[in-house]
């Protein structure tokens, strides 16, 4: 039995994936954290510093900026400077943090549906956001420049999420081209959170970093990066934002000071790890997942575009006229992810990174759900 197909019980270990529906006959298939153990190096990473007793304060050693810097070439080929990396403790603050770089009265673009918290940083940093919709053009979602162009008004800044959630988008050259020159021609910071990058499912597609395929912007761009959904371990957050330029690099740092924590030991032998990862298991779990794609899009059929990446699969429920979403799933038995929180009602959110006989339960019910 390989990692992929064991059934782990996680009841009774906190998790907030599974407890949320603790005591009831419903399957979670909502936030997005796998239900695939963690592979054996980052474990066996994380058992060899609890041999030292102390769990003290901890400062990103070199061998963490090291490996990060090397799983860079690796993947992409990209070679950066150690001097452009950020440590932080997650992706979520690295993007607030950006957003605090803003003057008063300079607002922030974000296409949407995407990723919740999103939707939230404006507030979080006392700002506007102007908020555009994705367009879907011939069953792929795009990010609609005419209409980003016409409401460019105060705006200073765009976030995004590449590869896409929820949409499972990964963004082609041509398509980052043309946001690069959107950027520099209204004269933008990018803010690109591509935590999602080494999980790429469709053959015909790749990752490419922003601020590597498109170097004229990259003095624009803070790239936000992390090994924690790959290796399904987010409760050992570990984040690093390239920023090529340096006075935007030092505006951002000046935004961490007594809002951003330190990262702990425990999170960067495991980061460490991830990050120094050749074997093949990689590869294992994105066959898995494009298998459990696969088995969806049966399933769901034209409901759901074209998964290019991520675990999640965003499913069209219009039709159904449901008033109230997520409680109609449960009634079936299904804890999924109502749209709305994405910016975009009318649509689930599934995530699919799971054992093969959760899934089968899963789609059996989801089945069931769609009918009603």
């Amino acid at each position: 039995m390989s990692d992929f197909d064991q059934l782990i019980d996680r009841r009774h270990s906190h998790s907030t994936k599974w407890e949320k529906y603790a005591g009831q006959d419903i399957l979670p298939f909502w936030v997005a954290d796998m239900d695939f153990a963690a592979p054996d190096f980052i474990r066996n990473a994380l058992h060899e510093r609890l041999e030292h007793p102390i769990i003290g304060y901890t400062r990103p050693p070199t061998t963490l900026t090291e490996a990060f810097q090397g799983w860079l070439n690796h993947h992409y080929g990209w070679s950066i400077p150690a001097e452009w990396v950020v440590w932080l403790p997650g992706v979520v603050p690295g993007m607030n943090m950006a957003a605090r770089c803003l003057g008063a009265k300079q607002r922030l673009m974000i296409p949407t549906p995407v990723y919740y918290p999103f939707l939230d940083i404006a507030d979080n940093a006392q700002r506007q956001d102007v908020r555009v919709p994705l367009i879907l053009d011939r069953g792929v979602w795009r990010m609609d420049l005419e209409r980003m162009q016409s409401q460019i008004g105060g705006v200073k800044m765009v976030m995004i999420a590449n590869p896409q959630n929820p949409t499972g988008r990964a963004y082609t050259q041509a398509e980052l081209a043309a946001l690069a020159d959107f950027i520099d021609r209204n004269d933008l910071i990018l803010v690109s959170d591509e935590i999602h990058c080494n999980i790429v499912l469709a053959e015909d597609s790749k990752h490419l970093p922003i601020a590597q395929w498109q170097p004229d912007i990259a003095k624009r761009t803070i790239s936000l990066f992390a090994a924690t959904k790959t290796y399904n371990i987010p409760g050992l957050g570990c984040a690093a934002a390239v920023i090529p330029d340096a006075d935007l690099r030092t505006r951002f740092q000046a935004r961490e000071a007594g809002l951003v924590s330190s990262i702990g030991p425990l999170n960067i032998a495991a980061s460490q790890a991830a990050f120094n990862d050749t074997s093949d298991w990689l590869d294992q779990l994105l066959q898995q997942l494009r298998a459990n794609a696969a088995k969806l899009g049966a399933l769901v059929g034209p409901r759901m575009t074209k998964v290019e990446a991520t675990y999640l699969a965003w499913i069209n429920i219009a039709d159904l006229g449901l008033n109230d979403v997520e409680a109609h799933f449960e009634s079936h038995g299904l804890g999924i992810s109502d749209g709305a929180q994405f910016g975009q009602p009318d649509y689930i959110r599934f995530n699919f990174a799971c054992p093969d006989v959760l899934l089968t339960q899963g789609l059996e019910r989801l089945s069931k759900a769609l009918q009603s």
